[in-house]
């Protein structure tokens, strides 16, 4: 560890829960130089939908690698790049009836999302955006801007303006936030501008599993298109598959005039990230938004195969089976320990909210204790209070136990309450 701790910034965070050294991965599993193994329920922060090396993708790089294939190419023309957008448009955009163009930004998530925003921005000739609070949407100062965690913010050292917070449904405020929308929108003496785009997550991820009903989404829809705003889904962490469609807004029947897609969009944890927009807002002039690493040829060919490797694996209904066994089991299982417990989710993303328990201390025993005992999992949410649930999509239904049981023990052991015979909290 003392190279590390001598040479890396302090600006580390996850290697301060997860104190191991790593060499090797695989599937469900990452191990230890030591050689202790854990059942990874992080999945690179959900860039792993489909598990460490696996093996039907890699064998799509090994070959593409073998050949010499382009493994640069800026935003030239690549044969790589060709079968990326073939296979995602007959395989993913057409059978699901959307009609959308696509941007290759930078590498990670928040490259598309700074695209995003200055898009919005270029197309309606407004500068605020609407974001919602409890919302992540990256680190870079525009989508710094968006993002509502306080102890983020404060890394920018600089006001970070032109963006105004809504408040998320099922929040802490337990007001109708669609009606509060369309009153500041309608209001003249407001004295919030009219945003250019709404930008939002359908399911909160670091913001704690935070579910939008498939109702509020259409009404959010319907307010976006009186108003002449444009809606921005951020699917970075939910969409490739994590609530059992490709993308998470499916479930709603609404179609957002720009997608940001990133993490698992690659298959393989390889940098890669793009906007999906309505043609009408592609008005960009050539090179006026770009990126030296933008349009990853490894990754075009990783999300070909993975793509393929969905439909292999019928991955949304294998997605839908095991959410019900997540469901049943947290319901059963984890909630009878204490009636403050409250379950958030969908598909494969869930949380286990603790705020209720009034002792933060207990969070950060939880994810320690469940590391000791080879699970790796995250906490997530206003005051890191929930334990985020976010394995591989492709996780075994042996392992997937595993894990859940990890999870059930730790908490049995460190809550300090006896079960309560009320009914539990379940959304």
């Amino acid at each position: 560890m003392e190279i590390f701790e001598s040479y890396e910034s302090i600006v580390r965070s996850y290697c301060r829960q997860y104190t191991d050294v790593f060499y090797k991965a695989k599937n469900e599993f990452i191990y230890s130089e030591e050689g202790k193994e854990y059942i990874d329920f992080l999945a690179g922060a959900g860039a792993l939908n489909y598990g460490h090396n696996n093996e039907y993708i890699k064998k799509y790089l090994l070959d593409y690698i073998e050949k010499d294939g382009i493994t640069h190419g800026l935003d030239m023309y690549t044969n790589a790049k060709r079968n990326f957008i073939n296979e995602f448009v007959e395989n993913i955009l057409k059978p699901k009836n959307l009609d959308y163009k696509i941007q290759f930004c930078g590498p990670t998530g928040t490259n598309a999302v700074e695209a995003a925003l200055k898009l919005a921005r270029k197309v309606k000739k407004r500068s605020n955006i609407f974001a919602f609070m409890g919302g992540f949407h990256g680190m870079s100062l525009g989508s710094l801007a968006t993002t509502s965690n306080l102890s983020s913010r404060e890394g920018a050292g600089m006001s970070l303006s032109n963006v105004t917070f809504m408040p998320f449904p099922n929040g802490s405020l337990n007001i109708d936030t669609l009606d509060y929308i369309e009153k500041i929108l309608e209001d003249d003496h407001s004295g919030i501008e009219k945003p250019a785009a709404i930008i939002l997550e359908t399911i909160q991820a670091e913001g704690g599993i935070n579910v939008a009903s498939n109702d509020w989404l259409q009404g959010l829809a319907s307010i976006c298109k009186k108003h002449d705003i444009l809606l921005i889904c951020d699917d970075i962490q939910v969409g490739c598959g994590r609530t059992g469609d490709f993308f998470s807004f499916e479930r709603a029947n609404i179609v957002p005039d720009i997608v940001i897609l990133s993490k698992s969009i690659s298959g393989y944890g390889l940098p890669m990230s793009l906007l999906l927009m309505n043609p009408k807002l592609d008005i960009w002039k050539p090179g006026e938004h770009n990126g030296t690493f933008r349009g990853n040829q490894l990754a075009f060919v990783a999300s070909v195969a993975s793509l393929r490797l969905r439909e292999n694996l019928d991955l949304d209904n294998s997605v839908r089976s095991k959410a019900s066994y997540i469901k049943d089991f947290l319901e059963t299982q984890i909630c009878t320990i204490d009636s403050r417990i409250e379950i958030r989710g969908m598909g494969m993303i869930w949380g286990i909210d603790l705020n209720k328990l009034e002792d933060s201390s207990i969070y950060t025993k939880i994810i320690k204790e469940c590391f000791n005992r080879g699970l790796i999992i995250e906490k997530a949410g206003r005051n890191s209070s929930v334990i985020k649930l976010l394995p591989p999509l492709t996780i075994t239904e042996e392992n997937l136990r595993a894990g859940l049981g990890i999870l059930e023990e730790v908490l049995l052991e460190i809550l300090p309450y006896k079960p309560l015979l009320q009914e539990n909290s379940f959304v």
